[in-house]
């Protein structure tokens, strides 16, 4: 039997699926596994089941020995994952796509309500117990309809972001590195421009682009002031695709109207100017927080273990 580490807490029936082939170390504590702890345990491991919120470097790769086959990331984006420090040592990396674009693209057109109709002042009004009374210029926000949505990454979640868009009467611009199948462009009626010009026409810019060194920061200063300053900015891809620094000197000069935060530039920190504001919806990384969606992913990456560990190929390796 081989040994399987896992680093952190993950559904049941994953770990079952996993045991009934090898041995699995998994970790059960209530905190996140420290980075001392974690070097310790992946000694000897045939495969290592990772969360993203541990790195998966050069360091963990020779903690765990020769022997390593595959690291299987319970994510979709593997930006904690060195994947050439893997591949230079012959080590299979996969992640999870798929199984969670609807449940973030959920999340994703969450933020923009909460954000465009100023939800969370709302909800923050009722349970502070002010006084309030209903008034035709109360709490105003914007509406959706014939507005545009830009959105920066049309893969999975982005596509599926813009059918919900679509749906409540929106005009779909985005900027992606290859144009989307053609049939999917005629469904959305979406049509491809580059950065400058969808920050320039969109009135909500959702982000769903992958983080690595050419998106690091690609919402700074200089994008934002591009922007409407109508506009709402929307991520749920990664934090530091966005200068918070910038961003929160944006909502705070009303460059743009507002924002609506899943992710985070320090997360868990979250920038103390941004916990200030009204004009940003904040919530703490929930885009695949469902209990069918977790649960999916968990397995998935079992999946992609067991494959790699019986000399197949794995289900989702990363490219």
């Amino acid at each position: 039997m081989s040994r399987v580490v896992v680093t952190g807490r993950i559904p049941e029936a994953a770990i079952e699926k996993l045991r009934a082939e090898h041995d699995v170390d998994a970790w059960a504590g209530p905190q996140t596994i420290t980075r001392e702890e974690l070097l310790r345990r992946v000694a000897g491991a045939d495969a290592i089941v990772s969360l993203l919120t541990e790195r998966v470097d050069a360091e963990l790769l020779e903690a765990a020995g020769p022997q390593l086959k595959v690291v299987a990331n319970v994510a979709v984006g593997y930006d904690n994952i060195d994947v050439p420090a893997c591949t230079q040592r012959g080590i299979v990396a996969t992640n999870t796509p798929g199984v969670l674009t609807e449940a973030t693209a959920d999340i994703a057109f969450g933020l923009i309500l909460m954000a465009t109709r100023r939800l969370g002042e709302g909800e923050r009004l009722i349970r502070s117990g002010q006084a309030w009374k209903w008034g035709m210029f109360f709490l105003l926000g914007s509406s959706l309809q014939g507005k545009t949505l830009g959105i920066v990454g049309m893969g999975g979640i982005g596509q599926a972001t813009a059918r919900r868009a679509k749906a409540f009467g929106m005009e779909i611009v985005y900027q992606s590195r290859s144009e989307v199948d053609p049939q999917i462009a005629a469904e959305l009626d979406a049509r491809r421009v580059d950065l400058d010009e969808l920050l320039a026409v969109a009135d909500v810019v959702s982000l769903h682009c992958p983080y690595g060194p050419a998106t690091h920061h690609l919402i700074g200063a200089e994008q934002l002031a591009a922007m409407k300053n109508s506009a709402f900015l929307i991520n749920t891809a990664r934090g530091p695709i966005v200068n918070e620094d910038a961003l929160a000197t944006a909502l705070r000069e009303g460059v743009i109207a507002g924002a609506g935060l899943d992710v985070f530039e320090k997360e868990p920190s979250v920038h103390p100017e941004l916990l200030g504001l009204d004009n940003v919806a904040l919530v703490p990384h929930l885009g695949s927080a469902t209990v069918e969606t977790r649960t999916a992913m968990a397995m998935l990456a079992a999946d992609n273990a067991l494959a790699v560990l019986s000399g197949e190929q794995p289900p989702a390796p990363i490219a």
